[in-house]
């Protein structure tokens, strides 16, 4: 079975079979047969590439998980509402990629240099260890220890099978083991940078290093606070910055473009989509009219469409109790829509602003014209109600729950019809998270001065003004302070890239979404006795003047869909059955009634 992917890979999915021969005793060069493998260094680099395959992370459409987006009304998931039991809260290890990568390098040890030279013998380890790291620590920060295994199990020896938990502290010493290794001899760039584009270099391992090290010294692995966690954090992060910009690495000057130019200085590690050998597919975060199948995901809540600073880097002011008055509430939407960083205009997509794909329903929807996903308030039935349909008459399809959408990395060249030819990289580690990594260790360890300059660098990149002051709207001074403008900068910096649950989940800080209890929106309302033509733009002053900014207390529509996430239970349960497969020698986590400590 593990070489079923790498049969595809080279055959074309078929196996080829020798034609009938007399006599038993010859070499049969028309079948693959595993220990073929090692003696044939195409086949050994398809064994590494099917690694590559299963665990290369790919787009993630999640924004649900936190305060970010929402799909539809009362998705909120049982865990977000505080609703936990071993049974809705469990996790299973997964062994199946440790077990190949292990079984890979046990085999390549063998590997004689007329095979496979001693300098690709050492990157294909290097490589491989690598993912063995990132698969530890997959299960790890999820659950704590888990059972180290670090060579081929022979399945003969049963009692070998059963394998106790190791301390977490073991398991982390084990992962940074492998990344040093990796490390030591994976290339900066590789010699063949455009064929071995997206192979994992010495800096996305130094910047994976670097991200385990931070998680490992943050509240939830480190509630001590403990500072040799954090210095040891803060000079592998350290390094890798000054290394990925010997390497050429660096913030790239246009944040929108980070997804449209490929290959750019930021990116450290990628999933490659192309079509037709690996596209992707975005129609589920498009608008339901604008596209087919999955649609209005990630549509972005109140807490992230105030997230974004103005273009002085002062924060967006929202005063729900001021919206009658008009005169705030046009401030507000001017303010809103017309001086914000160049992270909302590339994250958030507006209604009443031309829609960015090729699509088109005339005469319903012209491309080029705006796509009026804004509300109206129906007095006979007292309640709001999408004005798509009015505006767009015939429009087909749900509009959606809150007027905005993600827009950040879609692919904007292919229309609904063609979305699963989307073409877009998925950016796993981007040089911006590596600096920012090294800037939050920099903060825990007392270098207030370089953790600010961090902050500044990201938004200078955003095109926020420097001021006066030249401090770019940063007005934290104090360790608590900058740890606060951390929050709230990696929260916009990073919006709809599977960091924000995670990061609030390192640092303990579910209070950050239970204070916001419901999920929040904004309605752009038409006012009483207003109307716009789809050639209108809402960027237009005159015509967002016909519009008032409405204040949802709750897009779920249900008392009991809000955030009240358990501050008691921090690391997930183990699978009940795995315990019992483990014939009990895995023990329970202590959150869940155990004996296991996971911070240990």
């Amino acid at each position: 079975m593990r070489l079923k992917n790498i049969l595809t890979i080279l055959l074309g999915g078929s196996l080829l079979f020798a034609a009938c021969k007399k006599g038993l005793d010859y070499a049969n060069t028309g079948v693959i047969s595993p220990d073929n493998v090692w003696k044939d260094p195409n086949m050994i680099k398809a064994f590494l590439n099917d690694i590559y395959g299963g665990l290369m992370p790919g787009w993630p459409f999640n924004g649900g998980s936190s305060d970010e987006g929402i799909s539809t009304a009362k998705s909120l998931g049982e865990y977000q509402r505080g609703i936990v039991t071993i049974a809705n809260t469990n996790t299973s290890v997964n062994y199946t990629f440790v077990e190949r990568i292990n079984f890979f390098l046990d085999n390549l040890s063998g590997v004689p240099t007329t095979v496979l030279s001693a300098d690709l013998n050492k990157q294909y380890t290097a490589e491989a260890k690598f993912w063995r790291a990132w698969t530890y620590w997959g299960m790890v920060n999820t659950l704590g220890g888990v059972p180290l295994i670090l060579h081929a199990q022979d399945p003969s020896k049963k009692d070998g099978l059963f394998v106790p938990r190791n301390k977490t502290s073991e398991c982390v010493a084990q992962i940074i083991k492998d990344l040093d290794s990796a490390i030591l001899l994976l290339p900066g760039v590789y010699p063949n940078a455009t064929a071995d584009y997206g192979r994992i270099t010495k800096v996305a391992a130094m910047a994976f290093k670097g991200r385990v090290l931070l998680a490992y010294a943050s509240p939830l692995f480190n509630p001590g606070n403990n500072a040799a966690r954090w210095q040891a954090a803060y000079d592998a992060n350290k390094a890798a910055v000054d290394y990925a910009v010997s390497q050429g690495y660096g913030l790239f000057s246009n944040y929108r473009n980070i997804w449209y130019q490929k290959r750019n200085k930021e990116v450290l590690m990628a999933n490659q989509f192309m079509y037709p050998a690996h596209p992707d597919n975005f129609n589920g975060i498009r608008p339901e009219p604008l596209t087919k199948d999955a649609s209005n995901n990630n549509q972005p809540l109140l807490s992230l469409l105030l997230a974004y600073p103005k273009r002085d880097g002062s924060p967006m002011q929202f005063d729900k109790s001021m919206l009658a008055d008009q005169a705030y509430n046009a401030q507000f939407l001017t303010d809103f829509y017309t001086n914000r960083d160049d992270r909302f205009y590339t994250t958030i997509f507006c209604g009443g602003t031309p829609y960015p794909c090729p699509d088109e329903l005339s005469p319903i929807y012209v491309k080029g014209n705006s796509f009026w996903n804004v509300w109206q308030w129906d007095a006979v039935n007292n309640r709001y109600i999408n004005a798509l349909s009015i505006i767009h008459p015939g429009m087909p399809g749900n509009p959606g729950i809150t007027g905005f959408f993600d827009r950040k990395g879609l692919d904007t060249t292919v229309t609904a019809g063609l979305g699963g030819q989307a073409q877009i990289d998925w950016i796993e580690i981007r040089y911006a998270e590596l600096l920012m990594n090294y800037g939050e260790c920099a903060n825990e360890t007392g270098k207030a001065g370089e953790a600010i300059q961090v902050l500044k660098d990201i938004r200078t990149r955003a095109g926020i003004a420097a001021g006066p002051q030249q401090n770019y709207g940063i007005t934290a001074t104090t360790q608590s302070d900058i740890r606060e403008a951390y929050i709230q900068e990696r929260q916009v910096e990073f919006a709809f890239e599977n960091k924000r649950f995670n990061d609030l989940r390192r640092w303990k800080r579910y209070d950050v979404l239970n204070k916001q209890g419901a999920r929040h929106g904004l309605y752009i309302t038409l006012k009483t006795g207003q109307t716009v033509t789809p050639a209108d733009n809402i960027m237009n002053g005159t015509v967002r003047a016909k519009f008032t900014a409405n204040y949802i207390d709750n897009l779920d529509g249900d008392p009991n869909f809000k955030f009240n996430l358990d501050l008691n239970h921090w690391f997930w349960a183990l699978n009940p059955a795995q315990i019992s497969q483990s014939q009990n020698v895995m023990l329970q986590n202590v959150e869940w009634g155990g004996s296991f400590d996971p911070l240990q």
